[in-house]
Formats: C-alpha cells, structure tokens, sequence
C-alpha cells in the first residue's frame, strides 16, 4: 500500500461534503473540493514537466490554492520546497543552485526578475498570487479532476525546507513521507484534534508550523480551518466566537493581550491555544491564563524534525516548559562534547530519535553525519535539561551559550531574571567579544518605559539573584528586539551590533 502522505490523507477522509478550507470572504472548499482540486493541479504539474522527485520550489503569497498546490505536488510524487516570501533574488538563487527544481511557481510580480535565475538551473516557471490567479491555476483547470496519487514510500522524500542560515550556508532539511504523517497523527491524538474543530490559520505556510503542525493535523482529523492571509488580532478575536483551536507564535499572544475586548466571554467557544516556534515569556502564559481561563499550550519543534515535545492537553502545562516528549518519540540530554547521556535535572545538548527526525541535509552527506548519529539520534543544537516529571526545560542555542572566564552562562536562566524586573518588556543576552574573558555577558532590554530603567537600576535587580559571573557587565536598551518571521529573536544580529560599542 502507498504511503503517499494524500493516499493517506485521502483514505481518512470520513465527510467528503465537510469544509477543509474557508476563507475569510466565507468561501469554503470542502474535503470533496479538495481531493478534486489537487487532482487538477497534479494533472497541471505534470503537464509543466514534473516527475517523481523532481523539486518544485515555491514563492508564493498564502492562499487556498498554495495549499492546493502543496497536497498537489506530494500528490504527485515530487517535493515540495517552498521560500520565504521575503527572501530577496540573491537568497533565492541559491536555493534554486541549490535544489535544482524542475519548476519554479512564483507570484506574477516577481516572474520577470526570477525569470534568469530559472533559466540558469533549467526550471520552468510558472505564477500564483495572493487571490489565487496566475499562470499554474489557469493551466490546473484546464484539466481533468482525476488522478492516480503516485505510490511512494515512507522513505521517499516529500518535502524540502531549507533551516534559517543564520550562521553559514542555509541547509536544506529533507523531510519523508513517514516523517510529516507520523508527526501528523502522533499531533492530532496528542492535542485531541477531531472533525468538529476549527482552526484559526494565521500562520505563514512557508515554515514547519504553518504548512505542516496547522494544516497536515487539520485535514488528517476531518477538521476545517478558517485560512487567513496573516495575523491580523482584531479579526483573530472576531473568528474565536466560533473556532475552537489557534495555532500561534508568542508575538500573536502579546498582540492579542493588548486588546480590552480579550477575556473569558471571548474565548469561551475556543479550547485550546497553542504557541511554539519561539520561547513564551512566562508572564505572557500568566497574564493569558488570567485573563481567559485558558492555560497556553508550548510545544517544541524544529525544522528537522516536526515536532518532539509538548505541555499535555490532559494535565499540568508548566509555564516555562516546552512539556514532554511527544509519543513515540525520544529526547535525551547528553554531554556537547562527548554525547555521553547526562543525569536527569542537568543541562546540556537535547537529542531526539522517531519517526518524525528528518532524511538528512540535501547534499551534505558531512553535515548529515555530524548532526544525525548512526544511532537515529538527531542533535537538535538545543542546549536544556528535564526536570523530574519528565518536562523539558530549554535553556538556548548551543551556538549562544556564553563562555565567560571559563564558566557556562545560558542565556535564558540570565533573561529570565531580568524579565521579572519592574519596568522590563522583554530581554535578550548575548556574549560579546572580551580581552580578559573570552566574552562578556551583554543584556538586550527593552524596557516599558514605566518606570524608567537605568543600567544601574537592572545590574542592582541582579545582585543576590545571580552568581556574579552571570550578570551582565553591561546592559543596553533598544526599542525592540529583532526577530524573524516566526518570532524567534535573531541574536545573531544584537552580537553583530553590539560586539564593538552600542
């Protein structure tokens, strides 16, 4: 039997005249549409040249038919690669050099400038914008709703996300067939997903979150999802009357707490809150749970490997916390620099082995074999620890630890010391070049502005809270921190400006 991840999806689906998409005019697309739909653009791909794992890389604006055109091509047995809408031509064209796509499907206004960059890699072109036009749907309905699903195996690839590139050359994570269902499946029981849900989409789709945690375990329980070109709170707030699931980023939590209509009354209807791709400030879980009722659940993932951990719908979601490992998945804590397997309670680099760890990096066979050990362990590159009652604590990037005088200081145990002072937004720290030390701990605040902060207000808050050597020697304020697309703060950038003054 094919496990084609739409021959699944297909065979689960229970009400064919059930909406799988709605759109916020109130256009709905039901399970029926969309096995029909995706025949079409199958049918359209394969007219354009598409073959069995032949990549297809996408640039395109959120809409139903981007959804399409992904079930679409894992329909047709090729895989999916799709790109920040923000990256520039320069970004796209190594990952064009480097995937080698054998279509390239972009919004209209940017085919004439990406037009080179296809030709010089021999991809066909072909365009989609935000209301759904364009080149490829006009060739989809042009051609027959019936299509044979191409076998593939769980091995088989079906996807290609390429990670953040924040140091060094991006890398292409190779995600399976078996990778995006299981995860899929193991998500939909964990979280209780089932067909009478409804799903606020805000997310981007060109990320893991977006495309794969909101839409595979959507469709793959039955459920409808209400598609939102972007995270707008007043239109979030207005859908919550009659949704009963939001998949977000901390950003969207903020946002929303500072609407004076957010309350109990008005997250009523909903049942669960989700929030993952960045850390969720423990206030913000407070201050939610305190005005709704409703306690946030946290959850970690990466691009590598979906999703391993989350807080439990059933039972206690620790503020804090990214919960516990996901069934059928294994974390470990192991030492950075021999993989010894730690004690419980002590930090250090955060592994995970199942069915949802990634294929490898696209043609980095070295990079593959450093990171993925043979064992099936992958290093996340997370440093952390879990606690007790099995919860797992991360505790930052291993490339952001800070090594000052010899001693280990991680940065959230630093943030979360700060973040409790009066006056303090949020906080982010960083090690910055020193003679003496090696590196000198730095703190990123951005203050509230009541009451005002001083340097000397934040070092004096620190003393008695922590060692002396984790204080920071010096504190700089900023109106905001800098932050990517899925909110994750891009220390890379607060090292670059501040490693030699402010």
């Amino acid at each position: 039997m094919s496990a084609n991840l739409f021959d699944i999806l297909s065979r689960s689906i229970t009400d064919a005249a059930a909406t799988a998409i709605e759109t916020p005019a109130g256009d709905r697309i039901t399970y029926a549409d969309l096995v029909a739909r995706t025949g079409q653009m199958a049918n359209a791909l394969i007219g354009l040249g598409v073959r069995p794992g032949d990549r297809v890389a996408v640039q395109v604006e959120k809409s139903p038919e981007a959804i399409i055109l992904y079930l679409a091509t894992v329909r047709a047995g090729a895989v999916f690669l799709p790109l920040n809408t923000a990256y520039t031509v320069a970004e796209v064209a190594y990952f064009i050099g480097d995937a080698e796509p054998a279509l390239l499907v972009c919004d209209p206004a940017r085919a004439a400038e990406l037009a080179a960059i296809a030709e010089q890699t021999g991809a066909r072109r072909a365009t989609l914008d935000a209301n759904g036009r364009g080149s490829l749907p006009d060739a989809a309905a042009n051609t027959s709703p019936d299509f044979a699903t191409v076998p593939r195996d769980a091995d088989d690839l079906a996807a290609l996300l390429y990670t953040s590139g924040t140091t060094g050359r991006s890398k292409g994570a190779m995600l399976t067939h078996g990778n995006l269902v299981s995860n899929a499946l193991t998500l939909r029981d964990a979280w209780r997903f089932t067909k009478a849900d409804v799903l606020i989409h805000a997310l981007p789709i060109f990320h893991t979150h977006g495309l794969f945690v909101a839409t595979n375990v959507t469709l793959f329980s039955g459920a409808s999802m209400v598609l939102l070109p972007k995270f707008d709170p007043g239109r979030v707030l207005g859908l919550m009357a009659r949704a009963t699931v939001l998949m977000g980023v901390p950003t969207f939590y903020v946002r929303l707490l500072e609407s004076a209509t957010l309350d109990a009354a008005a997250t009523a209807r909903m049942r669960l809150f989700i929030s993952g791709s960045a850390p969720l400030l423990a206030e913000t879980h407070r201050e939610w749970q305190a005005r709704t009722g409703h306690a946030i659940l946290e959850r970690y993932g990466m691009t590598e490997t979906n999703m391993n951990t989350s807080n439990p719908c059933d039972g206690a979601r620790v503020a804090g916390t990214v919960g516990l490992p996901l069934p059928g998945t294994e974390v470990i804590v192991t030492d950075p620099d021999t993989g010894a397997h730690l004690p419980q309670g002590e930090i250090g680099m955060i592994e995970v082995r199942g069915a949802n760890v990634f294929k490898g990096y696209w043609r980095m066979p070295e990079k593959t074999a450093a990171e993925l050990r043979a064992n099936g362990f992958f290093i996340t590159g997370d440093l952390g620890r879990i606690d007790d009652k099995g919860y797992v604590h991360i505790v930052g990037r291993a490339k952001d630890l800070i090594i000052t005088g010899g001693y280990n200081v991680y940065p959230k145990e630093v943030e979360a010391e700060i973040d409790d002072i009066d006056g303090v937004l949020e906080s982010a720290v960083i090690g910055v070049p020193h003679k003496d030390f090696g590196e000198a701990v730095t703190a990123v605040v951005v203050p509230t502005g009541q009451p005002h902060l001083t340097e000397a207000d934040v070092t004096k808050a620190l003393e008695g809270r922590l060692a002396r050597f984790k204080r920071p020697s010096r504190v700089v304020f900023v109106d905001a921190l800098p932050r990517n697309t899925m909110g994750k703060v891009q220390k890379n950038l607060l090292r670059d400006r501040f490693a030699g003054g402010a």
